[in-house]
């Protein structure tokens, strides 16, 4: 009895193999779900660190830019108006932003003095003239007299004093003529003088243009050179808003990219709706050797009232004419940031910082950059590297820049 009990808690030895060779198994395969699962956590959501770009509507000439240069306006035709004479301001007709014409009256200096001279020189010409109107009259007496005398002394009945009174008060009267008339154009010269003094107090419009600053108050002694402590030269500054054109300087490393009358676009960032066309209308032949530069200018095909000389403007010189397709803006996108496969384009977006891959529909390609005809809306946020580790649906971290 106590022997088959033995025998019933005895262990044999196929048994004990067979239930070690199953514990084996049991652990290969934890140590494979292990390895899954330490896979799929580093590997399959990991966090990648992306750059992105927000898709905007752009102008397509920026695919047929050859250089990008950055400069201000100026005007072809600006004026300091000052006067040619030292006098006090008294009157001020303009502001700032006011538009002007030709010979319109800017300002005036105080101009009693000139004035008083210029009536003085009128008074004096109706004088000369009176002067003449009695000469003539004289002469006019004088002559008939002579001729009487003459005519009396070739019959006998004058004699030689009376024709020599008569002959040298005919030529008196002459000279007085010729003196009058001499004294009436001294009069006229003076008064055109008197003229030009007192319109120089008067400070004029030189050409069509805006007022663009007021740099002297009434009150304020004018003069040519403003030269005294408290004296100004100019009393107004203007410029003519047809002359404008972008001042830009250039690498000289670059100059052979640019021609004179290519075609350029000119943009600004205070007014970034609208771009403006233009084209080289010179390339100074100087150069700057201190920023080893040259100075190109600009000018303007389409002009706008909201261009002000001084404000700053970028230029992108073309390297030919722009088409009528591309004066709109347009939805570009680089290629370096586009997956091609096969015959299809894919861009990776980023909502929520999970990647969508998303195929686009292209209307063309023209250098680097692709027009995209669907499949993107602007203000959406495309990763634009590493392309290469990106997949569909995988979560990521934007580059903080």
């Amino acid at each position: 009895m106590e022997k088959e009990s033995l025998e019933k808690l005895q262990i044999k030895k196929g048994e004990y193999q067979r239930g070690k060779g199953i514990s084996k198994k049991i652990w290969i395969f934890l140590s494979f779900l292990i390895l899954l699962a330490v896979y799929l956590l580093f590997f399959y959501h990991r966090t990648i660190t992306v750059d992105v770009m927000t898709v905007n509507n752009i102008y397509p000439y920026q695919s047929i830019t050859v250089l990008n240069a950055s400069g201000y306006v100026s005007a072809d035709r600006k004026s300091a108006i000052g006067a040619k004479v030292t006098g006090r301001l008294v009157k001020v007709y303009v502001e700032e932003g006011m538009r002007v014409r030709k010979g319109d009256i800017l300002a005036e200096l105080e101009s009693d003095d000139v004035r008083a001279n210029y009536q003085q020189a009128l008074a004096n010409l109706e004088a000369s003239r009176e002067n003449i109107n009695f000469a003539m009259a004289e002469l006019e007496d004088a002559k008939k007299n002579f001729e009487r005398v003459k005519v009396l002394f070739d019959r006998g009945f004058a004699t030689q004093s009376e024709f020599d009174l008569a002959e040298s008060r005919y030529k008196k009267a002459q000279a007085l003529l010729k003196s009058s008339q001499a004294n009436y154009n001294s009069a006229k010269a003076n008064l055109n003088n008197a003229e030009v003094q007192l319109e120089y107090t008067k400070l004029r419009a030189p050409f069509n243009g805006i007022i663009l600053t007021k740099d002297a108050d009434i009150g304020d002694i004018i003069t040519p050179l403003g030269s005294s402590a408290n004296a100004k030269a100019a009393v107004v500054t203007m410029a003519d808003m047809n002359s404008l054109y972008v001042e830009a300087d250039v690498s000289e490393s670059y100059i052979e990219k640019i021609k004179r009358g290519q075609r350029c676009i000119i943009s600004f960032d205070a007014i970034p709706e609208r771009v403006f066309e233009g084209y080289v209308h010179m390339v100074v032949p100087t150069v700057d050797r201190t920023k080893s530069s040259i100075t190109v200018k600009v000018k303007f095909i389409e002009k706008s009232e909201q261009i002000l000389p001084d404000m700053s403007a970028k230029i992108s010189f073309l390297e030919r004419p722009l088409r009528e397709d591309e004066k709109d803006r347009k939805l570009l996108i680089n290629k370096s940031f586009v997956k091609v496969e096969g015959d299809k384009y894919f861009v990776f977006v980023i909502k929520n910082n999970i990647v969508e891959k998303r195929e686009i529909k292209i209307e063309r390609e023209e250098n680097k950059y692709l027009f995209v005809k669907e499949g993107i809306n602007t203000g959406e946020k495309i990763a634009i590297r590493p392309l290469d580790k990106l997949k569909d649906k995988i979560k990521v971290k934007i580059e903080a820049k």
